[in-house]
């Protein structure tokens, strides 16, 4: 996963801005909706926050307060220090997070979550909690006659070919396993916060 994240960061942001092999995909209101999770993003209060899975920074650049960014690949974090250059980016494990107890008010993390297993989950969620009092959680909307677990072939723009586990959720049961609540519900995007 690490490297395929590393060898996507150059061409990361097209599927977020529907451009290169994206554009021509059939993602009707893909944009209004994008514009909407963002907004609710600027909308939570300001915070020391950190944004696990950081990637290139696209929705960190919402968040309000004082953000620190981590992510395993350099190369999504040389993006996102250019993008947000008054944030704080750090290289680490998001299943072994390098800071102490009680850090940050707050963890936010977008499409993370949705990649992990459920041994991971677990993990990463015993993380969040000892190092942040609310966790933030960005995932894709489980859509009508689809697996909610799967394995995904992506392939990037040099041809390469990767096998993702992805996992999609309904508000409810996002929000049950997190033990919190949706605050945040469009077409592609779920915002669950505990």
């Amino acid at each position: 996963m690490k490297t395929y994240y590393d060898r996507r960061a150059p061409e990361y942001d097209e599927w977020w801005l529907g451009e290169g092999r994206f554009a021509d995909r059939h993602r009707p209101g893909w944009d209004e909706d994008v514009e909407l999770l963002a907004r609710a993003i600027a909308e939570l209060p300001p915070a020391r926050t950190l944004d696990v899975a950081c990637g290139t920074g696209f929705l960190a650049g919402h968040l309000r307060g004082e953000i620190v960014g981590l992510d395993q690949s350099e190369r999504m974090l040389a993006l996102a220090r250019e993008r947000l250059p008054r944030a704080t980016f750090v290289s680490g494990d998001a299943l072994r997070l390098p800071f102490g107890e009680g850090t940050f008010d707050r963890l936010f993390t977008s499409y993370f979550y949705c990649h992990l297993e459920p041994a991971e989950r677990e993990r990463f969620l015993g993380e969040a909690r000892r190092v942040a009092r609310e966790l933030v959680v960005v995932a894709s909307v489980l859509g009508e006659g689809d697996p909610p677990e799967r394995w995904e072939e992506r392939i990037l723009n040099d041809g390469s070919r990767w096998t993702v586990y992805k996992r999609c959720f309904t508000g409810p049961d996002l929000a049950d396993e997190l033990g919190g609540e949706v605050v945040h519900r469009s077409r592609y995007f779920l915002i669950v916060r505990a």
